[in-house]
């Protein structure tokens, strides 16, 4: 396969079947820190963009051949949004997807465009990348192509998310020593509270990088989401806790009253008492389970009700 790879099984979106838009090397407006892909100077466009009856063809045959996929998810070595048919391609995704989810991952530079606010209204679940939102911290961390303000960028995403009406995933990855400081985590707070979005991934460095860069731990990173004041935050976990904690049914409601708790949350910190507390909970309606673009989060009854 050319154009598509996977299908792959995402904790954060399930079984995906992934669509590369740059499959002959990276072509992006950023040069992240992070990124696995070799360091490579910012463009705005997609080089040798592969044709869209290419693409539809290898994913009806994956349909056809692996029915149980859950996401079909459109990305690139690089900005999917930089290719220059995307509006097309979303609309023939949308006509063969049958019951799966269209997902685009999207580093947010773009969404200053009305045009692509347009076209990701189309599509099921967006997830856009906002790592800080001073410029400093943004020129550090994300390394952009001369000229993109991270202002310009807030500002898109705060008009998107009025009127988009389905799943829109914010994404933080947190670099040692270069966003990972509670003062641009209290930045983005400010920020995401008018942004309100339907879930917030907050992770670290995974795969090798590029650049010489070093992950914080997960305790680090369970520190830097108390930042965020009731936003539904998946913390991506990548070690193992040095000790589970056991808490009552009250500390647990305290815990989910200030910021919902995912099911990575529950596995990682809860104690088998604990879950076993908040299973009744759950059974007393104190406390409601629900599914944010595939993610489980346990929130407090009372709250889900006012909204």
């Amino acid at each position: 396969m050319k154009y598509t790879f996977g299908p792959i099984n995402s904790r954060r979106f399930g079984l995906s079947l992934g669509i590369d838009l740059s499959p002959l090397g990276k072509s992006c407006n950023f040069d992240c820190l992070y990124c696995e892909l070799k360091a490579a100077k910012p463009i705005d466009k997609i080089e040798n963009p592969p044709q869209i009856e290419n693409i539809i063809a290898e994913v009806k045959n994956v349909i056809l051949n692996k029915p149980n996929i859950e996401v079909i998810t459109i990305t690139s070595n690089g900005e999917p949004t930089l290719y220059e048919n995307l509006n097309e391609l979303v609309d023939e995704l949308n006509l063969i997807k049958k019951d799966k989810k269209l997902l685009i991952l999207s580093n947010a530079s773009t969404i200053t465009d009305s045009k692509i606010q347009e076209v990701l209204k189309k599509i099921d679940i967006v997830k856009l990348s906002l790592d800080c939102v001073s410029q400093k911290c943004f020129e550090k961390i994300d390394r952009p192509l001369k000229g993109i303000k991270i202002t310009d960028i807030v500002d898109g995403i705060k008009t998107f998310a009025k009127d988009f009406k389905r799943d829109l995933i914010i994404e933080i990855l947190v670099v040692k020593g270069v966003n990972d400081k509670d003062s641009e985590m209290e930045k983005l707070n400010t920020v995401l509270q008018e942004i309100n979005p339907s879930r917030i991934d907050l992770g670290t460095i995974d795969r090798p990088p590029a650049f010489d860069v070093l992950p914080i731990s997960s305790e680090s990173l369970k520190g830097l989401s108390e930042n965020f004041k009731g936003l539904p935050i998946s913390i991506i976990h990548k070690d193992k806790p040095k000790n589970r904690v056991t808490f009552s049914k009250d500390e647990i409601l305290e815990t989910i009253k200030r910021r919902p708790q995912s099911q990575s949350d529950v596995d990682y910190l809860f104690s088998d008492i604990s879950k076993k507390y908040l299973e009744q909970l759950l059974n007393s309606k104190k406390v409601t389970k629900n599914i944010i673009a595939g993610v489980v989060f346990y929130s407090e009854t009372k709250r889900i009700l006012s909204k």
